[in-house]
């Protein structure tokens, strides 16, 4: 018996076409995004390295000798009720960080002044950079800075704010000390003070708490960094050893 070979031709429906053209749509969509994040991450790693550039730039042109210029006053702010005792021991504070080591200019080489207030070293995680004198979104960007209290090495509760990249640069590695571990801080006399890690939590992003200048006399510093995901910050309390 013969047998009949009968092929059925696959008809193409327009829901088909459709799916197809929707396909090469999102492929497409999908190569453009891929280049568009790439090139995203290529720019903020290079605007980075950059930027860690100038930082390294301030530290070498870093002097360390007595200043002229002196601070007027210092501001205290006063967030609670205080007893006999915290009074006393606050006054004896502001009596001896009257003295406020001056803060040094230093010119990048695209001609940007940076005024700094002594560096910061970290041995255990490769943290060398000079401090600046105060915050802002555009000199996180440079280097570490002064969020509040007290100046370098003087009584009281020294806060220093840098960036966490999740990389090896600024305090990304700030979330990994123990306590314990020994953090270095150099005024503008040329002072270098030892201070070794005894707490290390993590907070929300508006809890100042940490800032508190009641030391009870001691000479403290405070290295606050955001978390891994940026929605908490990080904080790592020193005291002079």
């Amino acid at each position: 018996m013969n047998q009949i070979l009968v092929s059925e031709k696959l008809y193409v429906t327009p829901a088909m076409k459709r799916k197809k053209k929707l396909f090469k749509i999102e492929f497409f969509l999908s190569i453009f995004l891929v280049c568009l994040l790439s090139s995203y991450y290529i720019y903020a790693e290079y605007d980075r390295n950059k930027s860690e550039q100038v930082s390294k730039e301030i530290l070498a042109n870093l002097t360390f000798e007595e200043q002229e210029e002196k601070l007027d006053s210092i501001v205290i702010v006063l967030n609670s009720a205080f007893s006999e005792e915290q009074m006393l021991n606050l006054e004896e504070q502001t009596e001896e960080t009257s003295e406020i080591p001056s803060v040094q200019m230093a010119t990048a080489k695209d001609g940007t002044k940076y005024y700094t207030i002594g560096t910061i070293n970290i041995p255990k995680i490769n943290v060398n950079y000079p401090i600046l004198s105060e915050t802002t979104t555009e000199l996180l960007k440079i280097s570490p800075c002064k969020f509040w209290g007290a100046d370098p090495n003087q009584v009281g509760n020294f806060c220093i704010v840098g960036h966490n990249y999740r990389n090896s640069k600024f305090f990304s590695k700030v979330p990994t000390l123990e306590n314990g571990d020994i953090i270095e801080i150099t005024d503008l006399s040329g002072t270098t003070l030892q201070y070794a890690v005894y707490d290390k939590y993590i907070v929300e992003a508006d809890d100042t708490s940490c800032t508190s200048q009641l030391t009870n006399g001691r000479t403290e510093i405070t290295i606050i960094t955001c978390t891994d995901n940026g929605k908490q910050r990080v904080v790592v309390k020193a005291r002079e050893i």
